[in-house]
Parts: structure tokens; C-alpha cells; sequence
């Protein structure tokens, strides 16, 4: 499972679904990016449609109670032109999540791990949703954290897409929350190809690849990008 197909056993679903996806795609592109150049967006057209804030927060509410799990919502950076919300799929609390956008102490988290040498990891579904278009999508992501130095270092990888079959129940109950508050969910697998007929402008020196649909809706950089947080001993002790 690469993309998160969420129609497996209906015959002829996925192909209905697949072809009214990409038509969504194709409207948004062609709205965004009228010069069909990475970087060149209409921003008049831009942030109109698109999944609002309140909504997101919204969402890891629905999501907390649907997957009797926790559910973390986290806005986007500068740079990205989407928000998250984080879905704890395997792990313990206080979740590295919690620890890194200050919801917990990182005390606590080294007490659950039960020696500070320890790693403690975690393996979220992790949902962008687009600020430039009624668009999700998902993404399996490992994080972890480590003592060092007496800093918490924390690791945030994410696969491009939705990998481990253990997954897709989840994932199946996500998409059922989305569709209820009216969010389309593109399947992460076809969003990680350049579009056809699309110019990457300076994207190629700027990350070292051609962009993919996944970085013209959602966020610049690429899917699989590893992201390190380090929080300082300051910021360690328990609230």
C-alpha cells in the first residue's frame, strides 16, 4: 500500500474515485499556478478555498474520539502552505509530539522510557491539510527523541505515503472523518510525481528535485525530508 486506497473491495471504486481526484488536482493547478511554473502561484486566487485553521483544529477533535487515539493539531510553518494534524498510531504518553510543540515536559517523557539513554519512538499518521485548496493528504511518519548532551533531540521521518498494512484501518477511519467535514483526500502515491507540462522553476537548486504535486499543494519541501528538533535543557523540565 503506497498511496492509502481506501476503496480496496469495490469493484470499480478506486478507478471513479482515482479519475474524479485528479480532475480536482488539475482544476487547483490550473487556478494556483496560471504560468504552470513552481513558485509563480496566484496568490489572489490562493488561500481562498482552502482548508481553513478552525477547521484543522476541528479535525483532531473528530480524530481523538473516531480512533480512540491521540490526536495533535499543529500549524504550519513560515515556508508551507498547509497545517497538520498528527495521529499517534504506536507509542506511549506523554508522545514526543507533545513534548516537542509543549504540551508536555520532556521529563516526562524520559520517565516513561525508563532510562534517559533510552530512544523513544512513535509511528503517527500524519495529515496535511492544503491552505490553498479543500485538499488532505497522509503520510506515515516516525518520531523519536534522544537525550543529548542534556538536550531532547527530536527526529520527525516521514515516508511518502502510507506504507505498513497495520495502518490502513486507521487510515480507513481517517478518511471517514474527512469526508464528514467535507475534505477531499488525495491518495499520498499520486501526488509525489511532477505534474506534466509544469516548469520547476528554481526548485531543483533549491532541493536537489524536480517538485511534485505534493510541493505545488501542500508544502515545498520533499516528502521524505527529515526534520531535527532540539530542545534545550530550559525548555526540559516538566510543567
Amino acid at each position: 500500500m503506497s498511496g492509502g486506497c481506501t476503496d480496496c473491495g469495490r469493484k470499480g471504486g478506486c478507478e471513479d474515485r482515482k479519475g474524479g481526484m485528479m480532475t480536482a488536482i488539475d482544476e487547483a493547478l490550473a487556478r494556483l499556478y496560471p504560468s504552470r511554473r513552481w513558485a509563480e502561484r496566484d496568490d489572489e486566487s490562493a488561500f481562498r478555498t482552502g482548508v481553513p485553521g478552525g477547521l484543522g483544529a476541528l479535525l483532531a477533535e473528530r480524530l481523538a474520539p473516531a480512533l480512540g487515539t491521540l490526536a495533535v493539531y499543529r500549524p504550519g510553518g513560515a515556508e508551507e502552505y498547509c497545517d497538520f494534524v498528527y495521529v499517534l498510531c504506536f507509542g506511549r504518553r506523554p508522545s514526543v509530539l507533545e513534548v516537542r510543540e509543549g504540551a508536555a515536559g520532556a521529563e516526562d517523557l524520559l520517565a516513561v522510557a525508563g532510562a534517559r539513554d533510552e530512544v523513544v519512538s512513535e509511528l503517527h499518521l500524519r495529515v496535511a491539510l492544503s491552505t490553498l485548496a479543500p485538499f488532505a493528504a497522509v503520510q506515515q511518519v516516525a518520531v523519536s527523541a534522544r537525550e543529548a548532551a542534556g538536550d531532547l533531540v527530536c527526529i520527525e521521518a516521514p515516508r511518502a505515503g502510507v506504507f505498513d498494512p497495520i495502518l490502513l484501518p486507521r487510515l480507513q477511519k481517517l478518511v471517514a472523518v474527512l469526508a464528514e467535514l467535507e475534505i477531499r483526500h488525495l491518495d499520498f502515491g499520486d501526488l509525489t510525481q511532477p505534474p506534466p507540462g509544469f516548469d520547476g522553476g528554481d526548485y531543483e537548486c533549491r532541493y536537489g528535485n524536480r517538485p511534485a504535486l505534493v510541493n505545488y499543494l501542500f508544502f515545498p519541501q520533499p516528502a521524505s525530508a527529515i526534520t531535527t528538533t532540539v530542545i534545550p535543557p530550559s525548555a526540559c523540565a516538566s510543567s
